[in-house]
């Protein structure tokens, strides 16, 4: 354990988990960062439901509304008070633009939220969007139509269909013909071609001063409900490249941020699908990998000396996820939950 920081805070460096969900390996990789640091902190849990798994494991815990309800924010102000929070990650889609149009709240506090301004997540809340600011920005991508304006012609099949606003690949459809498009047709879906290739997602953090710190293209070898179950990191000049020229595209981006991008093998060319303003369910493989972002995270935000150094990444360091339990008890859980 290294010796406390001199200029570290006096008062407890605590690490709030929004919506922790399944996110234990997450939540461990802060409490890591903290003992690395030599820093006095919890790592706290908020969820809607005590039936989370990263709930479970939290050195404290406590539920709040859904982060669609009026009163998510005023209810986790008064938490992140109560448990003197010094840092919330937020995890889920969702809410994301609650947190972005809410960061100075929380400033007023003392409580810093690793999330990018309300442009960057505006963006990646929408594909529409999303396509219109790759298009823009003179990005690598595919076509891509409203589910109105897709095209009749069978020789442009297959196609995949996304729910506009969708995530976690919900709803999600591999469309062989126009008629399998009939259906979507007065639904909010973008229609986009299929890249060819093989999918990566490139975790990418960015610091408060807006510098890229770190890129790390990961391929997906598996995935499992929308998120990779198996992974291999790749040091692919190009789509670290592509990773720079993201985050000069995007005014007010900050902390945390991932794309998909397919790289085909027989040309090299690039095509990025999808932009995601969070950690990714894979980001373990990447911390594994030598990019230590939640170490990183709180360096910057006290103003340590950075330990992110010019060394890279591990390249080929392989993934393999399992399913893991915690466990508690049904008292513990609270009255009337099960």
């Amino acid at each position: 354990m290294a010796d406390p920081a001199p200029d570290s805070p006096r008062r407890p460096f605590n690490i709030l988990v929004s919506s922790a969900g399944r996110r234990v390996v997450l939540a461990r990789l802060f409490r890591a960062a903290l003992a690395e640091l030599g820093l006095v902190g919890e790592v706290c849990a908020a969820d809607a439901s005590p039936l989370s798994a990263a709930y479970t494991e939290a050195d404290r815990h406590f539920l709040v509304p859904r982060c669609t309800d009026a009163e998510f924010i005023p209810e986790l102000l008064e938490r992140c008070v109560e448990h003197d929070i010094h840092l919330i990650v937020p995890t889920i889609d969702t809410e994301l633009p609650v947190f972005a149009e809410a960061r100075d709240a929380f400033a007023s506090i003392g409580t810093t939220i690793a999330v990018s301004g309300p442009t960057t997540v505006g963006i990646a809340q929408d594909k529409q969007l999303t396509h219109r600011w790759l298009v823009g920005a003179e990005l690598p991508t595919v076509a891509q139509w409203t589910a109105a304006e897709a095209p009749d012609d069978p020789s442009v099949y297959p196609l995949i269909a996304k729910p506009r606003l969708g995530s976690s690949s919900i709803g999600v459809r591999t469309l062989t013909s126009p008629t399998d498009l009939a259906p979507l047709r007065s639904h909010d879906y973008v229609v986009e071609q299929i890249a060819p290739g093989h999918e990566h997602t490139i975790d990418v953090y960015v610091n408060r001063s807006g510098s890229l710190i770190t890129a790390v293209p990961r391929r997906r070898l598996e995935t499992r409900g929308g998120e990779v179950s198996k992974g291999m990191t790749i040091a692919h000049e190009g789509l670290i490249g592509l990773a720079a020229r993201v985050v000069r595209s995007l005014e007010d981006c900050c902390g945390m941020l991932n794309f998909q991008c397919f790289v085909d093998p027989d040309t090299e060319r690039l095509a990025i699908i999808e932009l995601n303003a969070r950690f990714g369910g894979g980001f373990p493989l990447s911390d594994a990998a030598g990019a230590h972002v939640p170490r990183w995270m709180i360096e910057d935000l006290i103003g340590l000396p950075s330990s992110a150094g010019a060394g890279g990444f591990q390249d080929g360091l392989v993934m393999l996820r399992f399913d893991d339990a915690v466990f508690t008890t049904r008292d513990a859980l609270g009255p009337g939950v099960l």
